[in-house]
């Protein structure tokens, strides 16, 4: 339990049923590893570490789980605004990737007194799938693959950070709607095995891979498959499937597992799933399949996932909380996770200046039209956010209210 977002979500109305669960910490700029990642968190990796420490004692089982994320990649996120990172390519920015952060993280978690914690690091979310899908439309993107910076980073901090017995790698995967296209999804898994047999231990040093980090596609679709006919037509005809192959991220994970094992990874390879904000739940979830004979308005009156198009990301209106953390919910998955602290921005609603590297992105504009991405329609983003991992008191309270399975 992550004391600093507990102590945000114990001071909200009603925050008190879900404050003892377990989130992620965040160690998005080099700062952070000593003083915490500002915003909602004043907590270093240490504190932390000895903070799972005290509770692993206290629980009086072990192992106790604490779960890290390793997010601070020269060119970070380089395809969107809200999460720019603090180091650039063009500035030796790999090079103090690794000196000042990874080794340093890494020096931390070997401290023998953590030995019997299992320490979970997800590993750069966002960054190896820009490398497959933004590279002709961003200029940091192509400069993170001419350089090799994404590859070699991620390289690096698995090297370190596998080598220590008690710490656990899962590399980040996107999700559905992103890399669920044939164009996609065969080169990332191609990517993925090249980026791996690269690292000193090869595929090994590779404990998992994790879907829907800080997103918001279901986990599971319940009314409709991507096998769903309607009248005589797939739901991959339809405008919200888009010809992808996957519905949701239940059947995403489990399907790039099959093709990561089947590309040479180990069969004890496992999957997480961000289940924070992806519930759906409130008085707009369908709850029976839709019996319209048209394709469109089928899928858009069955699916659970309410926002106006799959490629919107920051702050979505309607969302609610997902499953809670669980272990081993279904074949191939270590766990439900929530990974992204819910109540946490995603991104500021208009431009905030501060000291953190974190831009403004359009697509955490609620009056945004939006782009390419996402399919030129509205944001679907709340109003009023601030910068990303700040509190965001309003999101939280709409979280609560749309959770599902709902809050008792």
């Amino acid at each position: 339990m992550n004391p600093d977002w507990s102590r945000s979500a114990s001071n909200e109305p009603g925050g008190s049923r879900v404050a003892n669960l377990s989130t992620a910490v965040w160690l998005d700029r080099i700062a952070a590893i000593s003083s915490g990642s500002a915003g909602n968190n004043a907590m270093g990796l240490r504190d932390h570490l000895d903070e799972a420490v005290r509770q692993d004692a206290a629980n009086g089982s072990a192992p106790l789980t604490i779960q890290v994320v390793v997010y601070d990649l020269p060119n970070r996120d380089c395809s969107a605004l809200a999460s720019n990172g603090e180091l650039k390519i063009a500035q030796n920015g790999l090079a103090r990737y690794k000196a000042e952060f990874i080794d340093v993280i890494a020096g931390i978690m070997a401290d023998p007194k953590y030995s019997n914690l299992r320490i979970v690091t997800i590993i750069e979310p966002d960054s190896l799938p820009n490398l497959i899908t933004n590279v002709n439309a961003f200029a940091a993107c192509q400069e993170a693959q001419s350089s090799g910076a994404y590859v070699q980073g991620v390289q690096y901090a698995l090297n370190k950070l596998h080598a220590i017995r008690n710490v656990y790698t899962y590399v980040d995967a996107a999700h559905h709607a992103w890399l669920g296209w044939d164009n996609n999804f065969s080169p990332m898994v191609n990517l993925f095995h090249q980026m791996a047999t690269g690292t000193t231990a090869g595929v090994n040093s590779i404990d998992g891979f994790i879907v829907n980090t800080a997103n918001f596609s279901a986990t599971i679709e319940p009314h409709f498959t991507i096998n769903t006919m309607v009248n005589g037509q797939s739901v991959r005809q339809s405008k919200w499937v888009d010809w992808n192959w996957y519905v949701d991220e239940q059947s995403f994970a489990v399907g790039l597992r099959n093709a990561l094992v089947a590309k040479g990874f180990p069969n004890t390879l496992g999957m997480l799933i961000d289940t924070s904000r992806n519930g759906w739940g409130g008085s707009a979830r369908p709850t029976a399949a839709s019996t319209s004979t048209n394709v469109d308005t089928f899928v858009n009156q069955s699916r659970i996932d309410r926002r106006i198009h799959a490629g919107n990301w920051c702050n979505q209106s309607g969302a609610g909380l997902g499953e809670r953390p669980t272990a081993a919910p279904a074949a191939g998955l270590d766990a439900y996770v929530w990974i992204k602290p819910p109540g946490e921005s995603d991104g500021s609603s208009s431009q905030i200046p501060n000291d953190e590297g974190k831009g403004f992105d359009r697509m955490c504009d609620p009056t945004y039209t939006g782009n390419s991405l996402n399919g030129n329609n509205m944001s679907g983003a709340l109003s009023g956010a601030p910068v990303s991992g700040h509190w965001f008191s309003a999101q939280f309270q709409q979280l609560m209210q749309n959770a599902y399975p709902p809050l008792s």
